[in-house]
């Protein structure tokens, strides 16, 4: 076949056009603002809202939304968002419709933001669990391109609603895990997958300090727990590195309480679940030990994260929390820092933060989505690990709910139910003896 050079030129990208975004949820991650404050984590200048401001300035996004449930906080998030984006980096303008007015609360203020966006414009989710799926729809029969955060939704059965929307609508829904694009993370995992083998054991810890609760007093308990929050992260690094060498089948939940229960909040203080993962390829099994706890004493860094996986030919520890680096200064608390997650120091007055792992998880999927656009990419390209994709995230979903069904049930194991493709759950049932 004869190769035609012109070929290219008509298929160049047409990237020209720029995404308008709409953030959902103006909590800490968002604007980095909790409580009337700037947010005591490593976040304090939020994450999404200072990405989508650089990612205009830089040609990539055109309109931005926010919205939330409080308008009263507006005015609050503004000056914060001023003080510490507009004021700290050149360059950033931070022109950003919101909703609902600043007068008004509105739980439902989404639907209203919703219909001043179009189809192929993007949705960013950051919002109490419970909340991810009603909201996701809305987006989805909108026809936008969602990005939601971790878990993206908290049962089996919303997961594969959601499965079937994106389809029928041919949009981008994608959970927003940064740790795949931290390089610690993804050399484990190419390793693991490429060199160690069948999946024998894995043990990861992640916490953060006894201030989040206070944090997340509005939904701790009530509508979610530190399982759905935290556990999720090594979940997806599992279903994420394990895609076609094994697959989760049974799931047992035990925790640890006291804490939370001593201020008054009905939820665990630890959960820890235990789950037996099968080898397709000869049905041997591997054992995964996941924990998360959000009554941690304030320490050297915010969140402890930690992790050890173990294949049939090789092993590997890898320590998120500490990266070799640490600061001391009058005035603040000792530190080990990460400025590979979110590197906020300007450089000669402007953001600099953009090889960060935190930022190139929206910057990813902005860019994807702009490529659907365009015809560039369709939805399905992204199934192949390079996006968390709804579609290549239904394990993960399916060992929380389980994790959680098990806990309700006093440590019963639950069992994960497989479809005819024996790759995606279709269901959960508690485990005969």
């Amino acid at each position: 076949q004869q190769f035609n050079m012109s070929a290219p030129e008509a298929k160049r990208p047409k990237l020209a056009d720029k995404a308008n975004v709409l953030m959902v949820g103006t909590g800490e991650y968002t604007t980095g603002y909790v409580g009337g404050t700037a947010a005591d984590s490593d976040k304090g200048a939020g994450v999404v809202a200072l990405t989508m401001f650089d990612l205009r300035r830089r040609g990539k996004v055109d309109r931005v939304g926010m919205c939330g449930v409080n308008g009263k906080k507006f005015p609050g998030i503004r000056n914060h968002m001023q003080k510490n984006i507009g004021d700290v980096y050149n360059n950033m303008d931070l022109t950003c419709d919101t909703f609902p007015s600043d007068e008004t609360v509105d739980p439902k203020a989404y639907l209203d933001a919703v219909s001043t966006f179009q189809a192929g414009d993007v949705a960013i989710i950051f919002t109490p669990d419970d909340t991810h799926y009603d909201i996701t729809m809305a987006c989805i029969e909108k026809g936008l391109h969602v990005m939601v955060t971790k878990p993206i939704v908290q049962t089996l059965e919303h997961h594969t609603n959601l499965i079937k929307a994106a389809k029928e609508k041919n949009v981008l829904v994608s959970m927003e895990v940064h740790k795949r694009w931290d390089p610690f993370y993804a050399d484990a995992r190419d390793r693991a997958r490429s060199q160690f083998g069948n999946f024998q054991y894995m043990y990861a810890y992640m916490s953060q300090p006894k201030h989040q609760l206070e944090t997340f007093k509005a939904w701790a308990g009530k509508s979610s727990d530190i399982s759905f929050y935290l556990n999720s992260h090594h979940i997806d690094f599992s279903e994420w590195t394990l895609e076609g060498i094994a697959r989760p089948i049974r799931v047992t939940g035990t925790s640890s309480t006291g804490v939370a229960h001593s201020k008054g909040m009905k939820t665990e203080d630890s959960i820890t679940l235990t789950v037996q993962w099968e080898n397709l390829n000869d049905k041997s099994l591997g054992c995964a030990v996941y924990t998360s706890s959000w009554v941690a004493p304030k320490g050297d860094v915010h969140s402890q994260q930690r992790f050890f996986y173990m294949g049939t030919n090789g092993e590997i520890n890898v320590d998120q929390a500490h990266r070799g680096m640490t600061v001391a200064q009058d005035g603040k608390p000792f530190a080990s820092v990460n400025p590979l997650f979110m590197k906020y120091t300007p450089t000669n007055g402007m953001f600099s933060g953009q090889g960060s792992y935190g930022v190139k998880s929206f910057e990813c999927f902005v860019d994807a989505c702009r490529a659907v656009n365009a015809g560039e990419k369709t939805v399905q390209d992204y199934d192949d690990g390079s996006l968390a994709t709804v579609g290549t995230t239904v394990q993960g979903t399916a060992i929380l709910e389980a994790g959680r069904l098990s806990l309700d049930a006093d440590g019963r194991p639950m069992d994960i139910v497989y479809g005819e493709d024996g790759h995606t759950p279709v269901g959960i049932k508690p485990h005969e003896f």
